[in-house]
């Protein structure tokens, strides 16, 4: 993974003693610190490096809109499913070669992703530049109170837990009690947006992993314990199509749906956050029901919500 190596780059540099590095790097790092829950710090050179744009046309990649949004309000997109690599929401949100500024104009996307990736040394300056900021209450409240609108939270609402269940065919969601983002919404008049990718889970196979088997207790124990799993995937190489690490060429079609309006409540009750999350299932329902035939999906297969 890039941020354990990283991590090793870092302890490489410490064994060898290059002083003029590390020491430069940690103390910028002291400073620098809270910038991932501040909003990060994208680049626009890294968004635009040429590999994103072959990476969009590898599987390919499609971002729809469904309905024009208005760009004086703040919204937070609820991103499903998670799959193993969440690589819908990094191509279209994180790159400059998605034409989501073509469909989404006044509007700055950050894709929030476990804070635990930006305390990896080195590898926390590349996903900030790309757009990334960390998932934490303090980041997404940031991003939320832009006074005059136009900002954009993408929350991929499944979680690390929900990539165990990304096997091709499955349309398994761990939403149920995922209400956190609900109580952001109402607290700072957040307009909701699900948002479905379509293809998301064909892009790699996993082990087979049932709940109540050896390996998913030892994921979900490792889920438990450090806030992150690790998903046993694989699909095609890179000459061959039988074996390796790299995702099938699968299309993905990233559907944006249509806002549920929220009035701003600083102080939402439990039964405020039940109804709004509740309206939430419906329309996130309701997108995949209206689109499932047109990136043939059976009309008997329908979304499980855990």
């Amino acid at each position: 993974m890039p941020g354990q190596l990283c991590c090793g780059l870092l302890v490489l540099l410490l064994y060898k003693n290059y002083w003029f590095i590390y020491i430069p790097y940690l103390t910028w790092l002291y400073f620098d610190w809270k910038t991932p829950d501040s909003g990060g710090r994208r680049f626009d050179w890294v968004r635009s490096w040429t590999v994103w744009k072959y990476f969009r046309e590898y599987f390919p990649m499609h971002l729809i809109k469904t309905v024009d949004l208005d760009p004086s309000h703040n919204y937070i997109f609820g991103f499903h499913p998670h799959g193993v690599l969440v690589a819908g929401a990094f191509g279209n949100f994180c790159t400059n070669h998605s034409n989501f500024k073509e469909l989404f104009p006044g509007f700055t996307a950050y894709l929030h992703t476990l804070p635990y990736w930006f305390r990896c040394p080195f590898f926390r300056e590349y996903l900030m530049s790309s757009g990334a900021v960390s998932v934490s209450k303090q980041c997404v409240s940031h991003v939320l109170s832009k006074e005059e609108g136009g900002n954009i939270s993408v929350i991929v609402l499944g979680g690390a837990e929900e990539s165990l269940v990304a096997h091709p065919g499955s349309f398994t969601l761990f939403i149920r009690q995922r209400k956190g983002f609900i109580k952001m919404a109402l607290t700072h008049g957040a307009y909701l947006v699900p948002v479905f990718s379509f293809g998301e889970n064909e892009l790699f196979k996993q082990v087979n992993n049932p709940e109540g088997s050896w390996l998913r207790a030892v994921q979900e124990k490792l889920y438990k314990k450090v806030g992150f799993t690790v998903p046993l995937f694989h699909a095609r190489g890179i000459f061959q199509y039988n074996f390796g690490l790299m995702p099938y060429r699968k299309p993905i079609f990233t559907v944006v749906g249509h806002p549920i309006p929220v009035q701003q409540n600083l102080h939402p009750t439990p039964e405020q956050i039940d109804e709004l999350h509740q309206t939430y299932l419906e329309e996130l329902r309701k997108l995949f029901e209206n689109h499932k035939r047109k990136y043939g999906i059976s009309e008997q297969e329908t979304l499980i919500f855990k």
